[in-house]
């Protein structure tokens, strides 16, 4: 089986060297080690990785800059799963490149077993055809904008990027969107599907939008966006449900005309 190939971008030296060393003895191929934006752009004009573990800061060209390019210009060829890795865990940071297609977040200082188990499970994810089915339901303008939208009333409702539970919740609005009747088969059917795009069980899917949920709700500064938005389909003072929640926003999506 082919080896996957991974690509390091840090501007600390030491680290890229150790991240490469560690990942090569794991039988990962390292196949470009680059220390600012820039010279990480040029090497991906003409070649295809499956990975990129991508600092955030860094000189001439940062992390997020990179990640904007990606998004603007068809010159780059865009990795398959991106982690970020940063010093500072800055929301506002890891909620633009969460927008921008980041697949996850390593804090720094970088423990390597853990990097590891992220780097594995990151790669053993699997892709959804059901969201891709989804998703081709609209014109690709409109389905970059669905997705836009809920990531926006996310952040605003106070659902943190970095929890396993956002990209899920993504994920099943996206669903539900698409066919609302997804709702009436949640174990069965939206919490499975899920599971199947990220490599994980139905329960962890549900738990994980449990917990996202319940951080929203202990911050009272969301408590003005909950109730302007959501109400009176939700009140701040009562937690809704995974379904009542996935539910509002779906709602909220249509009241607001998405669909053209």
């Amino acid at each position: 089986m082919a080896q996957t190939k991974v690509v390091v971008a840090d501007d600390n030296r030491e680290l890229v060297l150790m991240i490469s060393e560690f990942l090569k003895m794991h039988n990962y191929e390292v196949v470009g080690q680059f220390y600012s934006g820039t010279e990480l752009l040029d090497f991906l004009k003409d070649n295809e990785v499956d990975l990129l573990l991508l600092d955030i800061f860094m000189p001439e060209r940062d992390g997020i800059s990179v990640l904007e390019q990606f998004s603007k210009s068809q010159s780059y060829k865009r990795p398959k799963k991106i982690i970020m890795l940063s010093a500072f865990n800055n929301e506002g940071l890891i909620a633009r490149a969460s927008d921008l297609g980041a697949d996850y977040f390593i804090i720094k200082p970088i423990d390597l077993n853990n990097l590891l188990s992220s780097v594995e499970g990151i790669m053993a994810q699997k892709d959804d055809k059901v969201l891709g089915e989804t998703y081709n339901k609209f014109k690709a303008q409109d389905a970059e904008e669905l997705s836009a939208r809920i990531t926006d009333y996310l952040h605003n409702i106070g659902v943190p990027s970095h929890i396993k539970g956002y990209k899920f919740l993504v994920s099943a609005v996206v669903l539900v969107y698409g066919d609302f009747n997804m709702l009436d088969s949640i174990t069965k059917l939206l919490y499975p599907t899920i599971a199947e795009q990220y490599n994980t069980t139905a329960s962890r899917v549900e738990r994980a939008i449990r917990h996202a949920i319940e951080v929203a709700w202990k911050n009272p500064s969301n408590e003005d966006f909950i109730n302007s938005h959501l109400g009176p389909m939700i009140n701040f003072e009562k937690k809704p449900t995974n379904s009542e929640f996935i539910a509002s926003l779906t709602d909220l999506l249509r009241y607001h005309r998405f669909d053209k």
